[in-house]
């Protein structure tokens, strides 16, 4: 027994209560599922259109950059683009996303190599779960498809984001999580991302790349 077991072991007691009992665990769930929202922003309301232009301001207001293509067969081009007039590396790599799969990288002169980073790659490219038009904020779930390491370990994120995943609020986010997973299977981690790296600790100088990538380029895909 710890002293947190000792202690609610106590407040069962207490309570004459066991923490098994039906209308007990009936009551909590029903809280749970009926939770009132607390106060949500009115920036990253109203409808898609207007949803897409707020995140595109508020993204570009955190120093990324933004792309915007018609469907998901013009996203490697857009990323060689990228590439190309940035002067980077033609190499890119990409966890194992069906939807980042399904595009012709190959028309492109991209070098794609797949799995996580090892720290070494200059360049990495990850579809978002969702997109907050609030704050113009990514977020992005971990696992195979998109591993954690390709967000924060290259010098340039490359961020593809589905027109239909740009929600208002992060309460959206939370909600579209629980949707798609289900109750105990959530992803190991959920990352929001505003912005590329920066920090302005030392003398209050801002430097970019400070915990993780230099550079984040979002390409929007208007495809539903």
């Amino acid at each position: 027994m710890t002293a947190r077991d000792d202690i609610l072991a106590s407040v069962r007691r207490s309570l004459h209560a066991s923490g098994r009992e039906a209308p007990r665990r009936a009551a909590v769930a029903a809280r749970l599922a009926e939770a009132p929202l607390g106060i949500v922003p009115a920036r990253g309301q109203g409808d898609a259109a207007a949803r897409i232009a707020t995140f595109k301001a508020e993204a570009a207001r955190a120093a990324a950059t933004i792309a915007e293509v018609a469907t998901a067969a013009e996203v490697p081009v857009e990323v060689a683009r990228y590439l190309r007039d940035g002067n980077m590396a033609a190499t890119l790599r990409m966890g194992a996303d069906p939807r980042l799969a399904a595009m012709p990288w190959g028309e492109t002169a991209v070098e794609v190599s797949h799995g996580p980073s090892d720290g070494d790659d200059l360049n990495a490219v990850s579809a978002a779960f969702a997109a907050v038009a609030e704050t113009g904020t990514l977020a992005l779930v971990s696992g195979a498809d998109n591993p954690t390491t390709l967000n924060f370990l290259p010098d340039n994120h490359i961020a593809v984001v589905f027109a239909r995943d740009v929600v208002g609020d992060f309460e959206a986010v939370f909600a579209r999580l629980r949707a798609a997973y289900g109750a105990g299977s959530a992803p190991r981690t959920l990352n929001f991302i505003t912005g590329p790296s920066r920090s302005a600790d030392i003398e209050q100088t801002l430097m970019f790349g400070a915990h993780g990538p230099r550079r984040l380029h979002i390409v929007l895909v208007g495809e539903p």
